[in-house]
C-alpha cells in the first residue's frame, strides 16, 4: 500500500509512475488527498474536543471538592455536550479511514525506473539468455504426450476426481516431482535461507498484507465457511511472519524458504498454450522470501537472481530472464524479473520463476518495520521469488531431456530420484 505522505509530498510523481502502468489515476490521487485531509480535519478538532473534555473534568473534581456542586453540576451538562460531539467526530474519522485505506487498496505499487515501458508481456525486456537449446530427435514430443506414453503423468484422472488443471503424478513421475523439492530445499537453506512448513490456508488480514487480497482477478479459492483462502504462494503465509511486527535493524536480513502446493483459479485460461503443466489450478512450488534493509534490498535482488541462476546452469536448462514492462508488473511489485526455460517440443518460452521487489508496498499493508540503533522506525522492504516453480521446470526436463531410449533424469537430481532415466 501506499504511503500518504509520499503521495502528498510527491502527488506527480507517483500519477506519472502509474501511467507506466498504463494507468490514469490523478482523480483517485485527488480523492486520496481530500480524503486524507479531512481525516487530518477530522482529527484534530477531535483532538481539541478530547483536551477540553479532559480540562473541564478536572475542573468538575476541584469544584465538587470545594463544596460548589451546582458550579460542578454547570459544567457536567457542557461535558455531556462535548461526548456526544466527538462520539460523532469519532464515528466520522473511523468512516474517512476506512475510505481513504479501502482507494488506498485500489492503487499499486509504484514502478522503480529501471521498468521498461510497455502494455503486455510482449513487452518485456530480455536481460539474460544462457544455454544451448538441444536438438532433438525426430518425433519428438510435447510433455503431456510423453508423460502418458511413459505413464508418469495422468491428467485424466485428475480431470476425473477434481476438474482440469489437477493432474496426478505417478511413479518416476512422482519421484522427480519429489526430487526437484528437495534439491530446491536444500540449494535454498545452502545459500542461508531458514526452511518452514508454512499452513496452506490463511485469514483475510494475510492475504490484505501481501496484496492478494483485494482479488481483483479472481484467482483465490475461498472457503466460506471459515473465512478463509488457500494459499497462491507460499509468499503469503512466509511474509505474514512478520505482520504487525517492529524488529532491530540487526535482525535483518531475514531470508525464509517454503515448499507448499499453490492454488489458482485461472480463470479465463483455455487453449493450446496452457496444455498440460504449462496452466494449472494446483502445482508445487518453492519460494524464496527476505525481508531487508532498504539500502539493501536491491542489492539482495540480484543475488536472488544470481542464486536462480545457479540452480538452472545446474540443471543444464536453456534460460533467460525478462525485466517486466509496467503493463506486466504484478500488483504489488516495484521491480520483477522473470525466468522462462526454453521448450524445445513445443519451440516456446515458459515462466518458471518471478523474482521481485516490493519495496515498502506490503511491509505498509502489514505494518512491518524495524528500528535502527537511534530507535528511529522504518518500514522495512520485502522480496520474494519462485525458487522454482515445478510444473514448467519439470515440462522443460521432460521435453529438453528426452531420447530414443527415455527421458534422462538431469545429473544433479540423480542422487535424489535413485534413477537415470524414465523409459
Amino acid at each position: 500500500m501506499l504511503q500518504v505522505q509520499f503521495i502528498r509530498d510527491h502527488k506527480e510523481e507517483v500519477i506519472q509512475k502509474l501511467a507506466k502502468r498504463n494507468l490514469e489515476v490523478s482523480g483517485q490521487i485527488e480523492q486520496v488527498l481530500q480524503l486524507d485531509e479531512e481525516r487530518r480535519a477530522t482529527q484534530t478538532t477531535l483532538d481539541a474536543i478530547l483536551a477540553e473534555s479532559n480540562k473541564l473534568s478536572k475542573e468538575i473534581g476541584m469544584l465538587f471538592k470545594s463544596g460548589k456542586a451546582q458550579e460542578a453540576n454547570e459544567i457536567k451538562k457542557k461535558t455531556a455536550g462535548l461526548k456526544e460531539e466527538s462520539k460523532e467526530l469519532t464515528e466520522k474519522l473511523n468512516s474517512v479511514a476506512a475510505q481513504l485505506t479501502e482507494l488506498l487498496y485500489t492503487l499499486p505499487n509504484i514502478p522503480h525506473d529501471s521498468v521498461p515501458e510497455g502494455n503486455s508481456d510482449e513487452d518485456n525486456e530480455v536481460i539474460f539468455e544462457e544455454g544451448e537449446v538441444p536438438s532433438l530427435q525426430d518425433g519428438a514430443l510435447p510433455h503431456w504426450e510423453l508423460a502418458k506414453k511413459y505413464d508418469i503423468i495422468d491428467f485424466d484422472l485428475g480431470a476425473k476426481i477434481t476438474g482440469a488443471g489437477f493432474p496426478v503424478y505417478k511413479g518416476k513421475g512422482a519421484r522427480l516431482q519429489r526430487a526437484l523439492i528437495a534439491y530446491f530445499l536444500d540449494k535454498n537453506t545452502e545459500a542461508g535461507y531458514t526452511e518452514y512448513q508454512v499452513p496452506h490456508l490463511v485469514n483475510e488480514a494475510s492475504g490484505i498484507g501481501t496484496g492478494s487480497l483485494p482479488d481483483k482477478e479472481g484467482q483465490m479459492y475461498y472457503i466460506g465457511q471459515d473465512d478463509l483462502y488457500l494459499i497462491p504462494t507460499a509468499e503469503v503465509p512466509v511474509t505474514n511472519f512478520y505482520r504487525d511486527e517492529l524488529l532491530n535493524e540487526g535482525d535483518l536480513p531475514l531470508l525464509a524458504t517454503a515448499y507448499t502446493p499453490c492454488f489458482r483459479r485461472e480463470a479465463g485460461s483455455y487453449g493450446a498454450h496452457v496444455r498440460g503443466l504449462n496452466r494449472l489450478h494446483q502445482f508445487d512450488k518453492v519460494e524464496i522470501v527476505r525481508i531487508e534493509h532498504p539500502e539493501r534490498s536491491y542489492e539482495a535482488l540480484e543475488g536472488m537472481v544470481d542464486h536462480i541462476k545457479g540452480i538452472l546452469r545446474e540443471l543444464k536448462l536453456p534460460y533467460r530472464i525478462l525485466r517486466l514492462c509496467g503493463g506486466d508488473l504484478t500488483f504489488s511489485s516495484a521491480l520483477t524479473y522473470d525466468f522462462e526455460v526454453y521448450s524445445t517440443a513445443q519451440e516456446r518460452w515458459l515462466e518458471i520463476s518471478s523474482v521481485s521487489n516490493f519495496e515498502t508496498f506490503q511491509a505498509n499493508r502489514m505494518k512491518l518495520r524495524f528500528r535502527d540503533a537511534q530507535g528511529k522506525k522504518s518500514l522495512a522492504h520485502t522480496l520474494n521469488g519462485s525458487s522454482l516453480a515445478l510444473p514448467r521446470v519439470l515440462a522443460g526436463i521432460l521435453e529438453n531431456y528426452q531420447t530414443s531410449e527415455g527421458i534422462v533424469v538431469p545429473e544433479v537430481l540423480r542422487p535424489y530420484t535413485g534413477f537415470d532415466i524414465i523409459s
